[in-house]
């Protein structure tokens, strides 16, 4: 058996069902503020109290959204580790269709269309005939922390949980269209997993990219996740990582990779995963925009990962406030913190870079002294100037940039 085989563990089964634990997410109560705060942290508390935390295969207790198709929020207290674990790592499939299990010694990943030389890659060819590439960075559901937009947009009621932080490993998709051929006039590149549609009428999950930005050679095709094969759930065994960009492209399963001389024209392209197209990604709930786009690249945008909401903390003993930042790739160059809803901002400390497409992490020491309930706020800024705002809405709950806020009682 060589090094592949022992890689792919042949015949590998993973029956996918639900168990539910028997634990509960922290709630969080209501809070003596008011205006936009209370708005907000009123959404937090209405999103909290239908959360339960569930098991999958391969999967710790995870935030349960729904189960069929499964969506599964990874808990905050994971994001205080810079590699978000497999076992841990968000959950997002569109259609109930999606594969349960992968036969390794036939799969293929096909690359057709506008190419010279149509290719049918094995596994075993992608890992032994193309040269490994390994960078971390972070994916992030498009709607994540929708249920914090108000008024609710329809969708997954996510918080903050809906993205992850890996290292992936895996190959160039530029390599792969180099081996193929890609013929004159190419325009873009549509891509497609082992997910089915099980209902007549509703397309197959199809995405595509510009040809310039497939080709770029950061856009790759992983074979592992933290040194490891991709649990089912997160796309075994193949997914395409699309740095910077939302989830939505980053298919799972992926089976098909078409080079084409056209836009692709679908529901998934057409209709869906759009957003108003203005620099804020904002419109009015009575008044939408009528131009809209592809979502696309990452906002700037930080959150909280320490302290919990409501957690307590001791007066005049020094506290680290804690959370990460991110960008489409730019690179985050600062984070300031609040106390004090607000009202006044520092600056927090931010961690090593460890990758271009990786969040990074931020930490603030504060020392409270006086006891009571504090509000605290963060904001980040990347390289390119693009910071976070005050207020955001879109139809979709996409793509948030609001300042975000969690609460603590300094007892």
């Amino acid at each position: 058996m060589n090094g592949s085989d022992e890689f792919w563990m042949m015949n590998r089964r993973r029956l996918l069902g639900l168990a539910t634990s028997a634990g509960l997410a922290s709630l969080l109560p209501r809070q003596a503020l008011s205006g936009t705060d209370l708005a907000q942290l009123d959404r937090i508390e209405s999103a909290e109290s239908e959360r339960r935390l569930v098991r999958f295969p391969e999967k710790t207790g995870l935030i349960l959204i729904t189960d069929r198709p499964p969506q599964l929020e990874t808990p905050l207290h994971y994001f205080r580790q810079d590699l978000t674990p497999n076992e841990a790592y968000f959950v997002r499939w569109h259609l109930s269709g999606y594969p349960t299990q992968v036969d390794t010694r036939t799969f293929r990943l096909r690359l057709d269309g506008q190419v010279a030389n149509p290719q049918s890659f094995s596994l075993d060819a992608l890992v032994n005939e193309f040269e490994p590439v390994t960078l971390v960075a972070m994916n992030q559901c498009s709607g994540n922390a929708r249920s914090l937009f108000g008024p609710k947009p329809p969708g997954g009621q996510w918080q903050f949980g809906a993205m992850g932080n890996a290292q992936w490993t895996g190959v160039r998709l530029k390599d792969l269209l180099d081996r193929a051929g890609v013929k004159a006039g190419a325009v873009e590149v549509a891509i497609s997993g082992l997910d089915e549609s099980p209902m007549p009428g509703l397309p197959k999950i199809v995405k595509s990219l510009k040809f310039d930005h497939a080709n770029d050679g950061d856009v790759m095709v992983a074979y592992a996740m933290n040194g490891a094969p991709l649990p089912m759930l997160n796309g075994f065994p193949l997914r395409l990582v699309v740095p910077g960009w939302y989830a939505t492209y980053w298919i799972k399963s992926l089976a098909h990779i078409e080079v084409l001389d056209k836009p692709l024209s679908n529901i998934w392209m057409n209709q869906a995963y759009r957003i108003p197209d203005n620099p804020e990604i904002n419109e009015e709930p009575g008044n939408l925009s009528k131009k809209t786009v592809p979502i696309n690249r990452f906002v700037t945008h930080s959150v909280f990962v320490r302290p919990e909401p409501e957690e307590l903390l001791l007066v005049n003993h020094p506290y680290m406030l804690e959370g990460l930042a991110n960008d489409g790739g730019d690179g985050i160059a600062r984070v300031e913190v609040s106390v004090d809803g607000g009202r006044t901002w520092a600056d927090a400390t931010l961690d090593p870079e460890i990758g271009r497409f990786s969040w990074r992490r931020w930490r603030f020491v504060w020392t409270p002294l006086d006891k009571g309930r504090y509000t605290f706020k963060v904001r980040a800024t990347n390289r390119a100037g693009q910071g976070q705002l005050t207020t955001q809405w879109n139809r979709g709950g996409y793509a948030r940039r609001v300042i975000e806020q969690t609460t603590g009682m300094v007892v």
